[in-house]
């Protein structure tokens, strides 16, 4: 256990403020709810952006950026989208010392500013589709905040394109979702399930919205990505058409998407233990450190000297060679454990006579002694190791924790122990929703798509259905 984290069988909750504030993954700021991203943090989410934003453009979007002030006027125009938003609104009324003529909106998201210039750029099914994401900022109002799960300002990427038809548009909120299953099971080795939200879970102004879902440690289900068909709403709203080919006017349809900072809280509930942060391999910023280990100025130049030259054209965002005189091994051991680099190799004189090298790995501790010769195609076999060792130990995890139920007072007596539940549960009656939510603090998390169909009585009203939900507690 490290100094100064509460462990996880003591305090879950507890365990991750302590392990994200020890990391020095983040710190609070003087801004109630807002977070300060320190580096280790910050670098994990640069790794994020890189593949993710990869991933993106190899599906054909591009980058644009746009305005975080949104005129007010704007929000009001979608209703529903409004409805959902304005609770979570901060709102600017002055600039430059005097009062504005219209109220700003900080963006909580950015279909409005987007679709009001979309208008400017879309007149022919010749401009469709418009395929953009902007990596950006937001800020909604939180009550209750949690640093990387929940803040006032985050930050996000979000997806925006505009389509010819539903069908287009429906083929696209489908791609993306599955981008975010591939990345989160390929990068963040984490296993999710993806499916359909419900009426009342859907996005404020979507027609329907996707996700995928994730299970922490606990048992907790973690919203971690979502998509969401917009139909014509907000193209109706501003008014955005198109020239189609048989010469008509019409609506554009749309999609957005987006996943956010809460992905890096994903990652720590999902891998780290109670000696500190775990981070697949694929998402570390810093996937080995070398730590020299010496009793002398003549050791020391010795085990620096075969540290630089094993590692001599290697690339240099791929290793550190950790020199600091002002601490010992162990503090270095520590630390590095802490801030969850996934593979720590020990170097002394006696290693170095032996030609080999101690390697440590971080999810398992265990430690093999590898030949300096052929050292670097080693590394990368144990790193592919690490990462797959992740994602089966987190399936096999949400696997076991996934149960089939039947009976509503065997739900509400499980539930609150963690764990995805397979239910029969009337998803379009809002009443049934609040009923379950009001009983049990749980919530349908999707309509998943792998599901098979089956038939049985909704748990709570007893009408018929035709499939099961996965409904449990989230955060």
């Amino acid at each position: 256990m490290a100094k100064g984290i509460t462990t996880r069988a003591e305090d879950y909750s507890q365990w991750y403020i302590d392990l994200v504030l020890k990391s020095e993954m983040a710190d609070y700021s003087p801004v109630k709810g807002c977070m300060v991203i320190r580096p280790t943090g910050y670098g994990i989410w640069e790794r994020i952006q890189q593949n993710l934003d990869r991933m993106f453009k190899e599906t054909g979007h591009v980058n644009a950026y746009f305005p975080m002030f949104i005129p007010e006027s704007f929000l009001k125009k979608e209703a529903e989208h409004v409805e959902g938003f304005a609770p979570e609104c901060a709102v600017v009324t002055m600039g430059g010392g005097k009062k504005l003529e219209e109220p700003l909106v900080i963006r909580p998201t950015s279909e409005t500013i987007i679709w009001s210039t979309y208008k400017n750029w879309i007149s022919s099914y010749r401009d469709l589709p418009l395929l953009i994401n902007q990596w950006a900022n937001v800020c909604r109002w939180e009550m209750r905040t949690r640093l990387f799960l929940r803040t006032t300002e985050f930050l996000w990427q979000e997806g925006h394109t505009a389509h010819a038809s539903f069908e287009d548009a429906e083929e696209e909120t489908q791609k993306m979702i599955r981008v975010y299953q591939r990345f989160a099971e390929e990068f963040l080795a984490m296993p999710v399930l993806v499916g359909r939200k419900t009426e009342s879970e859907k996005f404020a102004g979507a027609n329907y919205t996707l996700c995928i879902e994730a299970m922490m440690q606990d048992g907790k289900a973690l919203q971690a990505g979502t998509s969401h068909h917009l139909g014509q709403n907000f193209a109706k709203a501003f008014d955005v058409k198109f020239q189609d080919k048989d010469k008509e006017l019409k609506y554009v349809y749309a999609t957005s998407w987006g996943v956010s900072t809460r992905l890096i809280g994903a990652l720590v509930m999902t891998h780290s233990d109670d000696k500190g942060l775990v981070i697949p391999p694929r998402l570390a910023p810093l996937p080995v450190v070398i730590v020299p280990i010496y009793r002398s100025d003549e050791e020391r130049d010795l085990v620096l000297g075969k540290a630089r030259e094993m590692t001599r054209g290697w690339d240099p965002l791929f290793f550190k060679i950790d020199d600091r005189d002002q601490y010992k091994p162990g503090y270095k051991f520590n630390e590095w454990e802490l801030k969850g680099i996934p593979i720590r190799i020990e170097l002394g004189p006696r290693d170095v006579q032996q030609n080999a090298v101690v390697a440590a790995r971080r999810d398992t501790g265990e430690k093999v002694t590898l030949p300096m010769e052929g050292l670097r195609e080693k590394l990368d076999e144990m790193l592919v190791a690490i990462q797959q060792n992740l994602f089966d130990t987190a399936k096999k995890r949400m696997d076991e924790n996934t149960f089939s139920v039947d009976s509503y007072d065997e739900y509400k007596a499980r539930v609150e122990g963690g764990g995805f539940y397979r239910v029969f549960l009337d998803h379009t009656n809002r009443e049934v929703e609040e009923k379950l939510k009001d009983d049990t603090k749980s919530t349908i998390r999707c309509i998943p798509f792998d599901a098979p169909e089956e038939e049985g009585p909704c748990m709570i009203t007893g009408k018929p259905c035709t499939s099961r939900v996965i409904a449990a507690q989230a955060y």
